[in-house]
């Protein structure tokens, strides 16, 4: 696997990635330079904590569609990126989180004051590099963090009127998590000319694919005995956040899963009760559930690239498919 975590990578395209990140990384590490320490300090916390940095890597493999050589694309990768931290931040805040990306979370540090404050100068770094990049850049910052924060309120909601939970459920990852890594992709080709129709199959890629990499990690959650995910095995049982899993079980009607489920109505305080849970979970046909819906997913996400030009960037983004598969084996 290449250091950009896909597999299979072109060489020439792989060098050109890691350079474009090197970059990225210089400039979302100066942007957020200041005049107030503390601001300075609480910024960076989360940079420096590291991450995925999905987002960012989107952007570029998009631009690969266009003109990739120009410097919006770098400042494109810095706006998402400067907004996911700015989410995970009033995230973490929400949730009570006492770790992100395996360090005290901010408002575990600071109080949730100024972690809220934080989220929210992150935000209007990221405004500032999207005044450069023109309004239409400007409206799909909009329309994006609209559907952000509707994700975040269906969530607390606990329900849609008309869903089922786990149709529900799926919407609010779409929201969540699906709608910004969709912006991501469309802003690599949008702010380097690529074709039009190329920009709009980008865009629903980068929705399906990140549907697909958020329900990855709802079963590395369960799956996993280590902290692949960024996150130690069974966070969502202890903090009672129904996932793909749970909610396939949830669902259940079977009588026998009727002690499963009782656990699983409320966050789980006992470390021994999630440890059984985890291995009940594992052995339940929740997962096999959870594992061929996901694979669907990326399926789907597969065939929306087949009217791509072919090349580097569209085999890299295929790879990317079987990429978050893969986290799950």
């Amino acid at each position: 696997m290449s250091a950009l975590g896909i597999t299979g990578l072109d060489p020439a395209l792989e060098a050109s990635l890691l350079s474009d990140m090197v970059r990225v990384e210089e400039l979302l590490r100066s942007h957020i330079k200041g005049d107030y320490p503390l601001l300075v300090e609480t910024s960076r916390h989360l940079v420096e904590a590291g991450g995925k940095r999905l987002r960012p890597l989107l952007v570029l493999l998009a631009a690969q569609f266009g003109d990739p050589s120009k410097f919006a694309a770098i400042q494109a990768a810095v706006v998402v990126e400067l907004t996911h931290l700015a989410t995970l931040y009033h995230d973490d805040v929400m949730d009570e989180a006492p770790l992100r990306r395996g360090v005290v979370s901010a408002n575990n540090r600071w109080g949730n004051t100024v972690a809220i404050l934080t989220g929210d100068y992150l935000f209007a770094k990221s405004s500032a590099l999207l005044a450069d990049l023109g309004p239409e850049a400007v409206r799909l910052q909009a329309s994006t963090f609209e559907r952000l924060v509707i994700g975040q309120i269906s969530e607390t909601q606990g329900f849609t009127t008309g869903l089922t939970p786990l149709e529900h459920y799926l919407k609010v990852v779409a929201d969540k998590t699906g709608s910004l890594i969709a912006a991501s992709a469309r802003y690599g080709a949008m702010v380097t000319g690529a074709d039009p129709q190329v920009m709009e199959t980008l865009t629903k890629f980068g929705e399906a694919i990140g549907v697909t990499f958020q329900l990855a990690d709802d079963v590395i959650d369960i799956a996993s005995t280590t902290n692949e995910s960024g996150k130690t095995p069974g966070t969502d049982l202890r903090e009672g956040v129904p996932t793909l899993v749970t909610l396939f079980v949830l669902e259940s009607q079977d009588p026998r899963d009727a002690e499963l489920r009782e656990i699983l109505s409320a966050p789980i305080t006992d470390e021994a009760v999630v440890a059984s849970t985890l291995i009940a979970l594992r052995e339940h046909d929740a997962m096999l559930k959870s594992r061929a819906l996901l694979e669907s997913y990326a399926e789907d996400s597969r065939k929306l690239l087949a009217t791509l030009p072919a090349g580097a960037a569209k085999e890299a983004l295929i790879s990317l498919c079987e990429t978050v598969i893969n986290r799950t084996a």
